[in-house]
């Protein structure tokens, strides 16, 4: 196995890849859907549907496990991390009440915790 600086641009390069197909996944599945849904009796549910957090979830679990399978874990965890990171951060910013940065600091939470999670079952199976 190589070591040195091969080894270090291609974890730069895993971090920069997985943070990019975070932010289209995102802009792909979630990014287009900015109304809320009105109930008939006033509630309001939204703007995503289940099925489309799925999706995201579903479509980037294949990346991720495959660079897991690599054994690049920093890119793996920082790379999906920061993207879900910079695209939830970005779509949700025009909020007047200011409470958007609960929402991204709960997808960094979460996303840091299932793509260690998830490089941890990949590391164990391989």
């Amino acid at each position: 196995m190589r070591q040195g600086p091969l080894t270090f641009v291609a974890h730069v390069v895993s971090i920069v890849v997985l943070a990019g197909v975070s932010v289209a996944a995102w802009a792909a599945w979630l990014g287009w859907d900015q109304h809320r849904d009105v109930h008939a009796d006033g509630s309001m549910t939204g703007p995503y549907q289940a099925w489309q957090v799925i999706g995201l979830v579903v479509t980037l679990l294949v990346p991720v496990c495959w660079a897991a399978h690599r054994r690049y874990f920093a890119g793996t965890v920082l790379g999906t991390t920061a993207g879900l990171t910079l695209a939830a951060c970005l779509d949700w910013s025009d909020d007047s009440s200011g409470l958007f940065m609960i929402g991204v600091g709960m997808v960094m939470i979460a996303s840091l915790v299932v793509t260690v999670l998830v490089c941890a079952v990949t590391a164990s199976l391989r």
